[in-house]
């Protein structure tokens, strides 16, 4: 007796009535649609769910980017998932027929401080993240980027008080185009090569991607300051 066709929620997954290349356009086909209707980056074993245990899910991915070239929207790798996204050339014209972006700010030099060392050093407490700055880091700083969802409470730190510590978030990878972490430069071989020290970070000298001019979904007109934001 042959190997039954796997099922979930009645769904046939294994396709082996259709011809294989009938079988991989179907394939296709769930994978994109399943991306497609998701609000947020579709991981893996998401997709696995709708696809033969014999499809290569990398492939699938790299065919529906090659139909995709040339399109206004791409199929991109991020926070550990896959979105689609509308390409970064198409924005101005978004932007004038439905006004989205029109209250987007950038991240203000301080924010943008205060996420890439949490980024780089987490999980990191307020305290430590204020030694590494030599004064006090504002409590709303902190609030501001956990109510963008760039950043979350990571576990207590092993020191008097047990301290709450800060992690970045799937949201900041999603914002920032990251897969995972492991996509940030490498910050030995930035300072390294002299790219990066906290001298630069100080003088607003950020990494490829952390710039102030970075946007944050936010209706202020204008980001504080680094000094009212790095004093209490």
């Amino acid at each position: 007796m042959g190997r039954r066709a796997r099922q979930t929620d009645n769904l046939d997954t294994e396709l082996t009535d259709l011809p294989p290349k009938l079988r991989w356009r179907e394939w296709m086909g769930r994978v994109e649609a399943v991306i497609f209707a998701a609000p947020e980056p579709v991981p893996r074993e998401v997709l696995a769910r709708v696809v033969g245990r014999a499809c290569n899910l990398d492939l699938i991915v790299d065919d529906i980017r090659d139909e995709l070239r040339g399109r206004p929207y791409e199929l991109v790798s991020v926070a550990g998932g896959w979105q689609h996204r509308t390409r970064k050339g198409f924005a101005e014209a978004i932007r004038a027929a439905t006004g989205l972006g029109d209250q987007v700010r950038p991240l203000s030099q301080a924010e943008s401080l205060i996420l890439l060392c949490i980024a780089y050093y987490q999980p990191i407490t307020r305290g430590e993240l204020g030694r590494f700055f030599g004064q006090e880091v504002s409590r709303d700083l902190i609030g501001y980027l956990r109510r963008l969802g760039f950043i979350a409470s990571g576990p207590r730190a092993p020191q008097p008080g047990a301290p709450y510590t800060y992690v970045t978030t799937n949201g900041f990878l999603s914002h920032f185009g990251f897969a995972t972490l492991r996509d940030l430069p490498d910050m030995e071989m930035l300072e390294d090569a002299g790219l990066l020290s906290k001298d630069k970070l100080l003088a607003g000298d950020f990494p490829a991607g952390f710039g102030a001019g970075t946007t944050a979904g936010d209706g202020d007109d204008e980001g504080p300051e680094r000094d009212e934001l790095l004093s209490d």
